[in-house]
């Protein structure tokens, strides 16, 4: 059904087909075994290796990243063992990987481990499309599109052709736009990954991640790397996500509309600085925001003076939590930098724009910001 509304889709996306006096989405399946007499060849046999709840769940989310393709997803227990998945299952000793220098924080984690794997790490800005420059011999290229938490952009098309003639394989974490935001296999990537933590489930209650793909081949050897470092979601964790997936398009749409408001009252505060949305007009990255993505996600950042009117703005706020991660219904902010890590002022802000009404909102920050300035 790829001719579908993306809310149609999420709202039946992974449901088997209907049984009499079955609900309509099954309850979760906890399970450490299964009836298993005579050779081991059905679909489930081990709770390590498969699960019926999973099965559902991989399903939906590959009906959203791909609609009307045989892609295979596989599902972890968080979007940090998604994103291992790929970079570790891929990448041996001598092998180059290319990753960016402005994305997720544990990025830094993950190179580590890859160099004393024996594998040589290039890294280079998301935004100007730098990890062009870097793709010569490598093995994989890791976009992160827009980036967090920057809100770079970068043309995945052209990375994707540039990295398939040299013969480099190409993952997108898709985390912050989702999959009804943008569709990292529609433009030409091999693993689509994302923390299903942030929008796709949508109400900070859940870890999860996936990887999803076209090739059976490379899904292989992400579910063998699942199975081999047991990084595998529980089954409650699984149900909850796929049952927050029918609100999808609802919560995002809400979101990315309240995002936009809240940037462009952002972008007429004299205190404020450095204002990045992609879906905002002025946006540096808007332009090419438009020709990939669907929707510009829920994220907004901003510089505020210093490090202290940062905190006097963040106390101040009654309806946004001072919280890490994103994509929730409900608003959070934080100042990135006393995490360390990321190359961000002090005073930097990321603000996760929620599902709330937009005019609280706005009172509720322009109140916060006007008390954090005011000499």
């Amino acid at each position: 059904m790829s001719s579908i509304g993306d809310g149609t889709r999420a709202v039946r996306a992974g449901l088997p087909a209907p049984e009499q006096y079955e609900p309509t989405l099954p309850g979760p399946v906890f399970a450490a075994h299964f009836h298993l007499s005579g050779e081991p060849v059905g679909p489930y046999t081990y709770g390590r290796e498969a699960n019926p709840t999973w099965t559902h769940l991989e399903r939906a989310i590959g009906e959203l990243e791909a609609p009307g393709e045989d892609v295979v997803t596989t599902v972890f227990a968080s979007g940090m063992a998604a994103i291992s998945a790929v970079l570790l299952s891929q990448a041996r000793a001598g092998d180059t990987v290319v990753l960016p220098d402005d994305g997720y924080q544990a990025l830094p984690l993950v190179r580590e481990q890859l160099e004393a794997y024996g594998v040589e790490v290039r890294t280079a800005p998301t935004g100007g499309d730098a990890q062009l420059a870097a793709l010569e011999g490598a093995k994989l290229l890791w976009i992160e599109t827009p980036s967090n938490p920057g809100l770079d952009v970068c043309d995945v098309r052209r990375l994707v052709e540039a990295a398939h003639a040299g013969g480099t394989l190409v993952a997108v974490d898709n985390t912050l736009a989702t999959p009804i935001g943008q569709r990292p296999l529609e433009l030409g990537a091999d693993f689509s990954v994302a923390s299903d933590t942030k929008g796709m489930t949508g109400h900070g209650d859940i870890l999860l991640g996936h990887v999803t793909c076209r090739d059976p081949r490379l899904a292989e050897g992400v579910r063998r790397w699942r199975k081999v470092v047991g990084a595998i979601p529980g089954p409650m964790e699984a149900w909850l996500a796929h049952r927050s997936l029918a609100t999808l398009q609802l919560r995002i749409d809400r979101q990315c509309a309240n995002a936009l408001v809240l940037a462009e009252a952002l972008a007429g505060h004299p205190e404020v600085t450095g204002l990045r949305y992609p879906g905002l007009a002025t946006d540096p990255s808007h332009a090419l925001a438009r020709q990939q993505m669907r929707r510009f996600g829920q994220v907004v950042s901003f510089v505020l003076p210093d490090k202290d009117t940062a905190e006097r703005f963040l106390g101040e706020l009654r309806l946004v939590d001072d919280a890490t991660s994103f994509g929730g219904v409900r608003s959070t902010a934080e100042r990135r930098g006393r995490w360390g890590g990321d190359a961000v002022p002090e005073g930097f802000v990321r603000f996760s724009v929620g599902a709330e009404d937009p005019e609280d909102l706005l009172a509720d920050v322009t109140r916060a910001l006007d008390a954090a300035t005011r000499p």
